[in-house]
């Protein structure tokens, strides 16, 4: 039987891909009790995932929506772990970076929280969690916060990365490869990936091996516009020479 973070997703997967599931069903394509599926669905609903309704749920995402913030924050967390510290290991103290939102983006955060580093991050997730941090020296842009995301947007933004010039650009996706580049869901979170980008001389991508096989809607930038992209061992072997071909760094950690 999977874990929790799993069920989830293959709940919130089936649900999504079928339009509406019950149950009976969820509970078979999964291993738990009907019991556990029900709160499971109520937890998802909660976060806006999907709608109760009796004996089965109906999804609320359309396809191309990006799940929740809360659920993906708890998925593959040991890969995020892994690529969050081989990030911070290609940043050298004394360097400025400016840091992404998303889920990943807050590991690496947290894996720089004791550098002695400026860090611009564009997620209120990610500040707090930098926040505390004594060495540290914490910019934090203007903007509007995405809801649940958190992820600041708008005018504010770019204006503040508009400002200044970064050493290092740490930025997350929703889909990349060497075929349609780094894409994201959200056209605003878009175009403050791309600001961000161009106020920075490296750019370092991080993304988990699926999101290699996936384009969003938004265009963010060409591979080639990347230095740098650390992924995780799913990350399928033809993409990731695709990428080197493109003359990005592909580092598997």
């Amino acid at each position: 039987m999977a874990g929790t973070t799993d069920r989830l997703r293959q709940i919130t997967d089936a649900v999504r891909s079928a339009g509406r599931v019950g149950v009976a069903e969820l509970a078979a394509l999964t291993g738990a009790s009907e019991m556990t599926i029900r709160r499971d669905l109520e937890a998802l609903a909660e976060q806006g995932v999907l709608e109760r309704y009796r004996g089965g749920a109906r999804s609320l995402l359309l396809r191309g929506e990006e799940p929740p913030f809360a659920l993906r924050a708890q998925e593959g967390l040991d890969a995020k772990r892994r690529i969050a510290a081989e990030v911070a290991g290609l940043i050298s103290d004394g360097e400025s970076v400016v840091l992404d939102s998303g889920t990943t983006c807050l590991e690496v955060a947290r894996a720089l929280e004791h550098r002695r580093l400026t860090v611009m991050p564009l997620s209120l997730h990610a500040v707090n969690a930098l926040a505390g941090a004594a060495q540290l020296t914490l910019l934090v842009p203007g903007g509007r916060p995405r809801q649940g995301e958190l992820a600041l947007t708008g005018p504010l933004a770019q204006a503040s990365l508009a400002a200044l010039r970064f050493d290092t650009a740490v930025i997350g996706c929703c889909g990349l490869n060497a075929a349609d580049g780094l894409t994201a869901y959200d056209l605003d979170d878009a175009a403050v990936k791309r600001a961000a980008i161009a106020s920075s001389r490296r750019v370092i991508a991080v993304a988990d091996g699926a999101k290699l096989t996936r384009t969003a809607l938004a265009f963010v930038t060409a591979a080639s516009g990347l230095d740098a992209v650390v992924t995780d061992e799913t990350a399928p072997d033809e993409e990731r020479d695709r990428l080197a071909a493109a003359g990005v760094t592909v580092r598997t950690p």
